[in-house]
Parts: C-alpha cells; structure tokens; sequence
C-alpha cells in the first residue's frame, strides 16, 4: 500500500511537473496581449499569414529548412475547423505576400515562385492544387515578388528587381489580362519593396530603404503622391492596410522593443499604437476582412537566428 501511494504521488508530481513545463516552454504564456497560437502541425517555419476574404481562413508559407530558408509550400489553414490543406507543394520556393494577397473577386491566391528560369508572379484558384496555377509575369531580365491584386481583381502590384540585382526594388503594376505594358510606379535605384493595395483600391503602400532605414510610404495607382507615412526611429516593415483602410499596421523596431513588435499608425500619419506586447519578434501582420483579428508570424528570439516562426492570432476588439 505504501509503496502504491508513493508511486501515485510520485506520479502525480511528474505529471504536474510536465504540464507546467510544457506551458512554460509555449511562449503564450511569456506574451502580455493574450494572443494565441495557431496549431499548425508542419516542420519547418510557418511565416506570412494573409486572411481570406471571408475571414474564416488564411494561407501561408510554409519554408521548409527555417526562417526564410526555400524550398517553401504555400498552405490554408481553417481557423474554425483547423483543417490544413496544401496549395503549392512542386519543390519550388513559393512565398506569398503576407497581409493581402487572396482576392474575393477572381476567387484566386497570388504569389511567387522560383521555378524555371526564374522568380516570377503565379496565381492559384482559391480551391486549385498544384500544378494548376497560372503564370502572370513573364520577362527575361526581371524577377518578380510578393505580389497583391487590385480589389478589383484587374491588376497585380509586385516588387520588380533586374535579374540576379538583390536590391533597387522597383514597385511595379501589371493588367492581368495583359493589355498594358509593366508600369513601374517608383524610380529604380530607391530599393522599396512590398506592396500592398488599399481596400478602396486607390493607393498603394510600400516600404523603402533610405539612409539605412524602412519606412513606410503610400502612393496613388497612378504613380503620383509619394507620401511617407513613418517618420520615427527604427525598421518598419510588412505593411498592410487596416480593413477600412485607416490604419497601416506594420512591423517595427524601435527603444521600447527588445525586436520587433506589431504598430499601427494613421494613413494621414503621426504617433504608432503598439498591438502586440512580446518580449521577442512579431512581424508579418494580416487584418481580418471585418477588423477584429490580427494574425501574424513570432519568435522568442530573432527569427534569422532561429529554427523559424509559428503564426498567432489576437483579438483586435479591445485595441
């Protein structure tokens, strides 16, 4: 009998024990704004979340060897039923741009990928399977990436690099039934990337490195009214329109932050509104179609140095 209750308690300890190991090892309960993480059974890192219109789902990419290390598979994760389904699975590395990049109009997710001869822009059917994308962009001395469309469904907005040049990204449009030429909207030689489209469909956001920082700048679709938005210290990057598109909420470092963290700031400027609250990185955000959820990619240390990121979600209802 002695030996019987010794063991149960002995039991009972570990069992105890584990359990609170494995809530301290889960960095939920490190974090201070009640976000909550997606269980999203894949290796690898899990890294730019993009809502679906209807809100019920997202697609993401999924690199395959750590952070920002290809090959990448494109994936939709369920957030009701937490079903994942494989989009893009070829080998190649497919990234789509996190924040908005499935329309509702066409039914159809836009991405990137690297496969032969080079990195050019495909779309996919919302419910297709690889091997039945389209292919968008077709040139011989340019490279496309992280693409969105126009809420319409009419255009494409893509970061545009000359073959085998990392930097001097130029924000590009481009009429998807091809009936116009590529219409470069910054100058070369700025090195802005990321685009995303408002959801009026009037501007365009994107960063661009200057003096050795990103900020955050709007454009019209036309090319003209070059606005900076961000005028304060640090990095800001992976930026989205809010669903109304009053807000641009992006990632940022800056002296309140041990890495970055999520912001948003109004599109006429001034002082960022932090959203998330964690002591490690937050990057990549996407707003729900109705405005209540953030989601985006994290790490407890800085992602180029770890195995990878895993995607949140937030509450938005109390920000």
């Amino acid at each position: 009998m002695i030996n019987q209750l010794f063991f149960r308690s002995i039991l009972t300890i570990t069992i105890l024990f584990l359990s609170f190991s494995c809530k301290k090892n889960n960095t939920e309960i490190d974090r201070n704004d009640n976000a909550v993480k997606l269980e999203i059974n894949l290796s690898g890192s899990i890294q730019n979340p993009a809502f679906s219109p209807d809100g019920k789902s997202i697609v993401f990419t999924n690199f395959k060897k750590g952070y920002n290390k290809p090959p990448s598979d494109l994936y939709i994760f369920n957030l009701e039923t937490n079903d994942l389904k494989p989009l893009i699975t070829d080998g190649s590395s497919n990234v789509n741009l996190p924040g908005e990049c499935w329309n509702n109009t066409i039914k159809a997710i836009i991405f990137s990928s690297d496969r032969e001869p080079h990195d050019e822009i495909y779309s996919i059917s919302e419910n297709g399977t690889s091997g039945n994308e389209i292919r968008i962009t077709n040139r011989t001395d340019s490279v496309g990436y992280e693409p969105t469309f126009s809420p319409d469904g009419n255009w494409i907005v893509f970061e545009n690099h000359k073959l085998d040049e990392e930097k001097n990204g130029v924000i590009t449009k481009y009429k998807l039934n091809g009936t116009s030429a590529y219409i470069h909207l910054t100058a070369s030689g700025e090195n802005c990337k990321q685009p995303n489209w408002s959801p009026q469909g009037d501007k365009i956001l994107y960063q661009k490195e200057e003096n050795g920082q990103w900020d955050i700048w709007v454009i019209n679709t036309d090319g003209t009214g070059k606005t900076k938005i961000t005028d304060f210290s640090g990095n800001k990057t992976d930026a989205v329109f809010s669903h109304d598109g009053q807000y641009i909420i992006f990632s940022s470092e800056n002296d309140d932050v041990k890495l970055a963290n999520i912001y948003k700031v109004p599109v006429s400027g001034g002082n960022p509104i932090r959203l998330t609250n964690f002591d490690g990185y937050d990057g990549a955000p996407s707003i729900s179609p109705d405005g209540t959820k953030l989601a985006f990619e994290s790490s407890s240390s800085d992602p180029d140095k770890s195995d990878g990121t895993s995607l949140w979600l937030l509450n938005l209802t109390d920000k």
